[in-house]
C-alpha cells in the first residue's frame, strides 16, 4: 500500500495543521508523499503508531540535493528552449535510430549536431550520423527528423532519470515507514503547513433577542480529496516555529594541533482591564422600531436561519487554546473549499449608540451589545448584522471568551453629528511655607467640550466615549455610565432636532518648590486675594522680603567697602615706591615730607574703612538673625 488516506484533520490560526492518517493493510512498508516545504515540519513532528500485533521499525527518506548534485552523474542535460537539440548533443557517440519524412528510418552512431549560421532557422542545423553498413557519415536536417529512438540503454536510462528527478525532485519527497511483516493497523500524524482557517458569522437581531450564527472556512490545499474525516477548528494561537531538520548540515570545526604530546583541554561551561469592572449593563434597549421591514414571505427571521442550520459541533477548553470539534464526517475536494457551521446561540442583545473621535470623527456609532453565553470561545471575523430581516451593517467580531462582552459597531448614525473643543490650563490649589522655601500645589487641568447635535424627530442618548488619563482624576463631571481600561463612558440625553453640550474635566495635582526669597511683593499680594495665604503669613513674608532686601544692601556694601580699601592699598604701594627713588636734594627732601603726609592721611582712611565694615558686618548678622526669628515663626 502506497498511501494512507487522512481520516482526522485540526486546522490552526498559525499558519499550521495536524493530520491523522489510518488505514489497515498487510505489506511492509507505506510511503507517503510530501512537498519539499513540509519536510522539517513533518520530520519534526511525524508519529506512527500500529494498533495491531506488527510494529514500526524506521522511517526512511531521500537525503536532500539539490538539483546538479542528483543530476552529477547523468549524461543527459536539457535545457528549457532547446531540448531536441540537447538531447542530439548529449547522445553524441551513442547508438540511435532517426525517423525521417516518408517514414524512412537511418541507424547508427551520432557524431554530433552542427548548429545552423546565424539568423537561420533552428531546423536547418544538421545532424551526422556514422552509418554501420557503409562507414559513412551521413547528414540530416534538424527538421525532417520526426523520432529518435535511444538504441542505447545507458543513454536511455539517463535520459528517463534526467526527465524523472526534474519532475519531482525540487517539488516533492517520499517518506517511507518500514514496518515488520503481516497485518497492520497503521497511525501515522503529522504538522504540515496548512492555510489558516477562518471564521464569519451572521448576527440576525429582533426586539429582544438575538441569533448568532458562525461559519467556519477552510482549504483543502493537499494534493488528494479529503473524504468523510473528522476535522477540528482551533482558536488561538499555539507557538510554532520553523526548524531546519531535513538539510543536511555539517559544522565546521575547528583544526587543534597536537602541541608538546598534550591534547587540549575541552572548554567547560558553568549551568546556567479585558474591560475594567463595570456596573451591570442598564436595561436592554429595544432595537430600533423604525428598520425598514421586508416583505413577510422574503423576511429572515433567527427563527428560520436556527432552523434551517443543523449545528453539530462540540467546544473543547484546552487552556490557552480553544477547540471546535465538528461532530459530523466533512468531505471536501481536492483544491477546494468549504464552510462549516460551527456556533448558533441565542443571545440578548442591547443597541447604543456610541461616539468616539478618535475611532470615528464627527458621529456616532451604532452598537450592538451581547454577552457571550454560546458556552464557546468565539475567533475573531467579520460579522454580518440583520436586523428585521434587512441588511443592516457589518463588523469585526473580537476574539471573545465566554461570558466576555461582545461590542458589534456595525453602523454609522448620521443624524447625530458631535463637534469636539480641548484645552488645558493649570491653577494653583495651596501654598506651604518649609523653611526659606515655598511648597507651591498646582491643578494641571485638561477639558474636552462635546456639543452634540440630533437632527432626527426623535430624542437619542449617546454614550460618548472619553479617553482616561493616567494620574488624571475627572471633577465637575458627571458620573461617567460605564468604564472601560482606556476610556469612560457618559450617558448623554440629546433632544429631538435639538444640541446639548457636554464638557468633561480632569486634573492632576503637581507640586513644585520656589526660593521664599525670590517672591515679589506682587505675588505675595495676588495670593493673599485669591486667599491662599492669611494677612499674618502674608505680612511676616513681606516683612522677610524687606529683611533680605536689606541683607542684600549690606552685603553689597560690604563688597563696596572692600574695593575702597584695595584701591587704597594701591595707592601706598606706589607711594611707596616713589619715596625709594628720592634722594637727599632741598626740592626731593620738600617732595619726600608729602608722600609722607599723604600716607598718615591713607591709613586714617583705611581706619574710616574698617570701622564702617565692622558695622555693616554687625548688621548683616543682625539681619540674617532676624531672618532665622521670622523663617522660625512661619513654620
Amino acid at each position: 500500500m502506497s498511501n494512507l488516506p487522512i481520516t482526522h484533520m485540526t486546522l490552526y490560526k498559525h499558519g499550521v495543521g495536524f493530520f491523522e492518517r489510518r488505514a489497515q493493510f498487510h505489506g511492509q512498508q507505506v510511503a507517503l508523499t510530501f512537498r519539499v516545504e513540509d519536510m522539517n515540519d513533518v520530520l519534526k513532528s511525524l508519529t506512527a503508531i500500529d494498533w495491531g500485533e506488527g510494529q514500526v521499525l524506521g522511517v526512511e527518506y531521500a537525503t536532500p540535493q539539490t538539483l546538479e548534485e542528483r543530476l552529477a552523474g547523468c549524461s543527459i542535460r536539457l535545457s528549457d528552449y532547446h531540448s531536441l537539440m540537447d538531447l542530439l548533443v548529449s547522445l553524441r557517440g551513442r547508438r540511435i535510430r532517426l525517423t525521417l519524412e516518408g517514414d524512412q528510418t537511418e541507424s547508427g552512431l551520432l557524431v554530433g549536431l552542427d548548429q545552423p549560421p546565424e539568423r537561420q532557422p533552428l531546423a536547418t542545423a544538421l545532424v551526422s550520423l556514422l552509418i554501420d553498413e557503409h562507414d559513412q557519415v551521413h547528414t540530416f536536417q534538424l527538421g525532417v527528423i520526426h523520432a529518435v529512438d535511444i538504441l542505447d540503454e545507458r543513454g536511455a536510462g539517463d535520459l528517463r532519470f534526467f526527465l524523472q528527478t526534474s519532475l519531482s525532485q525540487e517539488m516533492h519527497r517520499t517518506v517511507t515507514v518500514r514496518l515488520s511483516a503481516g497485518d497492520h493497523d497503521l497511525t501515522v500524524s503529522y504538522v504540515a503547513p496548512a492555510p489558516t482557517w477562518r471564521v464569519s458569522y451572521r448576527l440576525v437581531a429582533e426586539e429582544d433577542r438575538a441569533l448568532l450564527q458562525g461559519w467556519g472556512i477552510f482549504d483543502n490545499r493537499l494534493e488528494e480529496d479529503l473524504t468523510e474525516i473528522s476535522l477540528s477548528l482551533v482558536a488561538g494561537m499555539p507557538i510554532s516555529f520553523i526548524y531546519d531538520l531535513y538539510t543536511p548540515f555539517t559544522p565546521e570545526r575547528p583544526e587543534i594541533k597536537e602541541e608538546g604530546r598534550v591534547a587540549a583541554r575541552p572548554p567547560s561551561f558553568g549551568r546556567a482591564k479585558s474591560m475594567a469592572a463595570a456596573d451591570a449593563l442598564p436595561a436592554t434597549r429595544a432595537l430600533s422600531a423604525e428598520a425598514p421591514v421586508a416583505m413577510e414571505s422574503l423576511r429572515m427571521s433567527a427563527d428560520m436561519m436556527e432552523e434551517s442550520v443543523s449545528i453539530a459541533t462540540q467546544g473543547e477548553d484546552l487552556g490557552e487554546l480553544f477547540q471546535y470539534e465538528i461532530q459530523t464526517p466533512v468531505t471536501v475536494g481536492r483544491g477546494q473549499s468549504a464552510m462549516v457551521p460551527i456556533v448558533s446561540t441565542r443571545l440578548e442583545p442591547r443597541k447604543d449608540l456610541i461616539y468616539n473621535g478618535r475611532k470615528r470623527a464627527e458621529h456616532p456609532v451604532a452598537t450592538l451589545r451581547l454577552t457571550n453565553e454560546s458556552g464557546l470561545t468565539l475567533e475573531k471575523g467579520p460579522v454580518t448584522v440583520l436586523e428585521r430581516g434587512n441588511y443592516v451593517g457589518e463588523a469585526i467580531l473580537p476574539f471573545t471568551p465566554e461570558g466576555a462582552e461582545l461590542m458589534v459597531p456595525y453602523a454609522v448614525e448620521l443624524g447625530v453629528k458631535v463637534r469636539e473643543e480641548s484645552g488645558q490650563s493649570k491653577q494653583t490649589h495651596s501654598l506651604q511655607i518649609s523653611g526659606a522655601f515655598l511648597r507651591i500645589e498646582t491643578w494641571d487641568i485638561r477639558y474636552r467640550q462635546y456639543r452634540l447635535t440630533n437632527e432626527m424627530s426623535d430624542a437619542v442618548t449617546v454614550l460618548v466615549e472619553h479617553p482616561r488619563i493616567a494620574r488624571y482624576d475627572l471633577f465637575d463631571t458627571p458620573k461617567p455610565e460605564e468604564r472601560t481600561d482606556d476610556e469612560y463612558r457618559f450617558e448623554v440625553e440629546v433632544p429631538a432636532r435639538g444640541e446639548y453640550d457636554f464638557r468633561v474635566q480632569e486634573r492632576r495635582l503637581t507640586h513644585r518648590r520656589e526660593d521664599l526669597q525670590k517672591q515679589s511683593y506682587r505675588g505675595l499680594k495676588r495670593y493673599l486675594d485669591t486667599g491662599l495665604i492669611d494677612r499674618r503669613t502674608h505680612d511676616q513674608v513681606t516683612e522677610l522680603l524687606r529683611l533680605w532686601e536689606q541683607m542684600e544692601e549690606s552685603k553689597t556694601l560690604v563688597g563696596q567697602l572692600d574695593e575702597k580699601r584695595q584701591k587704597v592699598y594701591a595707592e601706598q604701594q606706589q607711594i611707596q615706591g616713589n619715596l625709594k627713588a628720592l634722594g637727599a636734594s632741598q626740592k626731593e627732601t620738600a617732595l619726600r615730607d608729602r608722600y609722607v603726609g599723604q600716607l598718615e592721611s591713607s591709613e586714617t582712611d583705611l581706619k574710616a574703612l574698617k570701622r564702617q565694615e565692622n558695622d555693616t558686618n554687625r548688621e548683616v548678622e543682625r539681619l540674617e538673625q532676624a531672618i532665622q526669628d521670622h523663617l522660625a515663626d512661619l513654620a
